[in-house]
């Protein structure tokens, strides 16, 4: 089972990464549209997509915690 469980892992860590990335990313192209735009309302496309990269890697993020713990869980001696 641990040979199934390890690869998880690194694919959930990655995408962990790749959704951090995203999300500072996201977070300064809107930076830059705030400071560039002449005081609209709301939230921008990239603020929207900053929130949701952020969300994607707390869920990520908790995915690959609760892999290690089940991996930890098995691994442990009877």
């Amino acid at each position: 089972m641990s040979y199934i469980l390890i690869p998880v892992i690194l694919v959930l860590a990655a995408l962990t990464v790749f959704s951090l990335v995203r999300g500072i990313v996201a977070f300064l192209k809107s930076t830059r549209e705030d400071l560039e735009s002449d005081g609209k309302t709301g939230a921008s496309e990239m603020q929207l997509l900053q929130n949701k990269m952020m969300f994607n890697r707390i869920k990520f993020q908790g995915l690959t915690i609760l892999a290690v713990v089940i991996l930890f869980a098995l691994s442990r001696p009877s």
